[in-house]
């Protein structure tokens, strides 16, 4: 499986265990009809929710204007993602991660999507 494809199933399975609150395992058979073989999703997925406490405190050390409660699944869970890219896997360049994120932002959120992932990722690495 590409890397795409990887964070957009990833994305998938973080936001229905954040909205069903389910193991992610469970979450990873019922996104992939079965278990994944993908390294990439699973460290993805297993490393967010590992580091969850971590990264939500670092996202919202980040936001102006905004409470990271206030925030929409769609966006909490994408920034989720990439800021786990960002400082907990060395293997993916910064940049790529912002910008998968963006992408990601583009299809799944509003309009405003995308800007607002793009601004707050950009913070975190000033």
């Amino acid at each position: 499986m590409k890397r795409r494809t990887a964070r957009e199933k990833s994305f998938q399975v973080l936001f229905q265990m954040d909205v069903n609150d389910i193991e992610p395992d469970e979450a990873i058979e019922h996104a992939m009809e079965g278990p994944s073989e993908d390294s990439f999703l699973n460290d993805l997925v297993h490393g967010v929710t590992k580091y969850r406490q971590e990264i939500d405190q670092k996202i919202d050390g980040h936001l102006e204007h905004w409470t990271f409660n206030r925030l929409a699944s769609v966006e909490k869970t994408l920034l989720r993602i990439a800021t786990y890219e960002l400082f907990y896997n060395e293997e993916v360049p910064n940049s790529v991660a912002i910008n998968e994120a963006i992408e990601l932002a583009n299809s799944y959120g509003d309009e405003k999507s995308g800007k607002f992932i793009n601004g707050v990722l950009s913070k975190m690495l000033k």
